[in-house]
């Protein structure tokens, strides 16, 4: 599935909609637009919503680390949104939800 990438506001929190695979192929362009939306919202919470998306891959997972050592350098945060029942139980598995908020929604955050 074509990674398909859209920002917005819910709130208060910067929010960046991933539809699609976040796969290998899809790395270049999900970097730039996680690393400009952490860049651009300093100080607030900037969410990645990963309701859309259809395979999320370690090295994404990565990225999404990285981006929330930025966001938390700038006085803010990141967190993660997913209500899958298989994702979230692959955020828990890894351990990835120790390290990331997650939540089942942005207004939940």
């Amino acid at each position: 599935m074509d990674l398909d990438l859209r920002t917005g506001r819910v709130g208060e929190c910067a929010t960046l909609f991933v539809t699609g695979d976040l796969d290998l192929s899809g790395v270049p362009k999900f970097t730039t637009a996680l690393v400009r939306l952490v860049a651009e919202n300093p100080s607030v919470l900037v969410c990645v919503d990963l309701d859309g998306a259809g395979l999320v891959d370690d090295t994404a997972l990565g990225l999404l680390l990285g981006a929330a050592g930025r966001a938390r350098a700038g006085h803010g945060d990141l967190a993660v949104v997913c209500t899958g029942e298989r994702m979230r139980a692959r955020l828990a598995d890894n351990g990835f939800d120790r390290a990331v908020r997650v939540g089942s929604s942005v207004s939940g955050l």
